[in-house]
Protein backbone atom coordinates (compact mmCIF):
# COMPACT_ATOMS: atom_id res chain seq x y z
CA UNK A 1 0.00 0.00 0.00
CA UNK A 2 2.66 2.51 1.20
CA UNK A 3 4.50 2.08 -2.52
CA UNK A 4 1.66 2.61 -4.51
CA UNK A 5 0.49 5.91 -2.42
CA UNK A 6 4.45 6.59 -2.86
CA UNK A 7 3.62 6.61 -6.87
CA UNK A 8 -0.05 8.17 -6.65
CA UNK A 9 2.00 11.11 -5.27
CA UNK A 10 5.23 11.40 -7.36
CA UNK A 11 2.23 11.30 -10.19
CA UNK A 12 0.90 14.13 -8.84
CA UNK A 13 3.73 15.94 -8.04
CA UNK A 14 4.85 15.78 -11.77
CA UNK A 15 1.60 16.72 -12.61
CA UNK A 16 1.98 19.90 -10.73
CA UNK A 17 5.47 20.31 -12.37
CA UNK A 18 3.99 20.20 -16.04
CA UNK A 19 1.04 22.29 -15.08
CA UNK A 20 3.68 24.85 -13.59
CA UNK A 21 5.67 24.63 -16.73
CA UNK A 22 2.87 25.09 -19.28
CA UNK A 23 1.49 28.43 -17.39
CA UNK A 24 5.02 29.55 -17.34
CA UNK A 25 5.28 28.86 -21.37
CA UNK A 26 1.66 30.38 -21.56
CA UNK A 27 2.51 33.68 -18.95
CA UNK A 28 5.58 34.46 -21.16
CA UNK A 29 4.15 34.48 -24.85
CA UNK A 30 1.50 36.12 -23.29
CA UNK A 31 4.25 38.92 -22.07
CA UNK A 32 5.86 38.44 -25.37
CA UNK A 33 2.31 39.25 -27.37
CA UNK A 34 2.00 42.30 -24.66
CA UNK A 35 5.58 43.88 -25.71
CA UNK A 36 4.99 43.30 -29.48
CA UNK A 37 1.22 45.05 -29.23
CA UNK A 38 2.61 48.13 -27.15
CA UNK A 39 5.54 48.72 -29.31
CA UNK A 40 3.21 48.27 -32.63
CA UNK A 41 1.06 50.63 -30.75
CA UNK A 42 3.54 53.38 -30.19
CA UNK A 43 5.23 53.06 -33.66
CA UNK A 44 1.37 52.95 -35.34
CA UNK A 45 0.98 56.55 -33.23
CA UNK A 46 3.87 58.46 -34.03
CA UNK A 47 3.47 57.45 -37.67
CA UNK A 48 0.29 58.77 -37.56
CA UNK A 49 1.33 61.99 -35.54
CA UNK A 50 3.86 62.67 -38.37
CA UNK A 51 1.14 62.03 -41.59
CA UNK A 52 -1.03 64.45 -39.50
CA UNK A 53 1.77 67.10 -39.31
CA UNK A 54 2.58 66.45 -42.93
CA UNK A 55 -1.16 66.77 -44.18
CA UNK A 56 -2.01 70.26 -41.91
CA UNK A 57 1.06 71.76 -43.31
CA UNK A 58 -0.29 70.29 -46.98
CA UNK A 59 -3.90 71.93 -45.74
CA UNK A 60 -2.43 74.92 -45.16
CA UNK A 61 -0.55 75.01 -48.65
CA UNK A 62 -3.71 74.28 -49.86
CA UNK A 63 -5.43 77.26 -48.63
CA UNK A 64 -3.03 79.59 -49.62
CA UNK A 65 -2.96 78.69 -53.04
CA UNK A 66 -6.89 78.69 -53.39
CA UNK A 67 -6.45 82.62 -51.07
CA UNK A 68 -4.20 83.75 -54.06
CA UNK A 69 -6.66 82.19 -57.22
CA UNK A 70 -9.46 83.66 -56.06
CA UNK A 71 -8.05 86.71 -54.98
CA UNK A 72 -6.85 86.83 -58.99
CA UNK A 73 -3.26 86.44 -58.46
CA UNK A 74 -0.36 84.96 -60.32
CA UNK A 75 1.25 81.92 -58.55
CA UNK A 76 4.61 82.28 -59.82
Amino acid sequence: MAGSQREAIQKQILQDWVNREYIEVITGSIKRITDFLNNFDMSCRSRLAVLDTKLTNLERKIEYLEARVTKGETLT
